[in-house]
């Protein structure tokens, strides 16, 4: 099964995966609901700290995400890169720079490499499970909040 990954119409933005509607916030900044789901953020606003019921904690000192509801999260030695998401394993392309599969879901990139577009599930599944869409979700979130931060470096 294939799943489109869909974007605003400058292609900034996720705005959908598969029939789960991504909304933002007024500013467009931050995402606020992944189908019926509502994102919620600390007290600044900047780190991600629920999907619904799955409550995320992260690091003190890196800040990276320890855990996702009930997953816990690896990272590498250095901490540059996820490696599982609860039982789901990221694996990378050669360059280690872009997340080519979470688990079962394959990720395709646009022809510039530069955007995600469309995720494969083997299988003949009618849609996403309700743990793969979030842990989709989460992986591509996290991927653009390191490339926006690597930006304004």
């Amino acid at each position: 099964m294939d799943v489109e990954l869909t974007y605003d119409m400058l292609g900034a933005r996720l705005r959908g995966i598969g029939s789960a509607a991504i909304t933002y916030d007024q500013l467009g900044n931050r995402p606020r609901t992944l189908g019926s789901w509502t994102l919620e953020y600390d007290r600044l606003g900047t780190r991600l700290r629920s999907v619904g019921a799955a409550e995320i904690t992260y690091s003190r000192w890196a800040g990276l995400p320890r855990t996702v509801g009930q997953w816990s999260c690896t990272h590498s030695k250095v901490a540059s890169r996820l490696l599982c998401i609860g039982l789901l394993e990221l694996r990378y392309d050669q360059l280690g720079s872009r997340v080519r599969a979470i688990g079962p879901l394959e990720i395709f990139y646009d022809r510039l490499g530069s955007r995600p577009h469309r995720v494969r599930l083997p299988g003949e599944a009618e849609a996403l499970s309700d743990d793969l869409l979030l842990a989709l979700f989460l992986v591509l979130y996290w991927q653009d909040e390191r490339a926006a931060a690597a930006e304004r470096r």
